[in-house]
């Protein structure tokens, strides 16, 4: 039971290094925690206490994982004006201009930089739908 106790540490010290455990809902976290709970009380030869957590946790992830939910589209900017606001350029901007004003952007809400995902998202699909736009005659 140690080992189980130490490769789970080990697991959470791994999520939280990657920023996995960002990305995980609070159930997720309380279940994760539960596990670790559960693994250093069977650890420390209470397994009556240890044993049920971590068997709770082990089949809430297995749910987890047989669940098939389909990714969300990214949000989209749908019309060419509301690109171009996003993007804060003029209608006549050249693709330079564009890429400028995405890399300045994105740069500031990147999810490494503690920004969001949809947000980022949403700052691509402007650039590129103003870039395509640009390519059309």
């Amino acid at each position: 039971m140690g080992l189980l106790a130490l490769l789970l540490a080990g697991l959470a010290v791994w999520l939280i290094w990657t920023g996995k455990l960002q990305r995980m809902s609070a159930k997720d976290g309380m279940v994760l925690g539960a596990a670790l709970v559960g693994a250093v009380m069977a650890a420390k030869g209470k397994p009556v206490i240890g044993a049920p957590l971590l068997l709770g946790a082990a089949l809430f992830f297995a749910r987890q994982g047989r669940r098939r939910i389909a990714p969300a589209a990214p949000p989209r900017a749908d019309t060419v004006a509301q690109a171009r606001a996003l993007l804060g350029v003029a209608p006549d901007a050249s693709a330079a201009a564009i890429r400028a004003a995405h890399r300045r952007l994105i740069a500031s809400v990147h999810p490494d930089k503690g920004g969001t995902e949809a947000l980022a998202a949403q700052i691509n699909a402007a650039r590129d739908i103003l870039l395509a736009d640009r390519a059309e005659p």
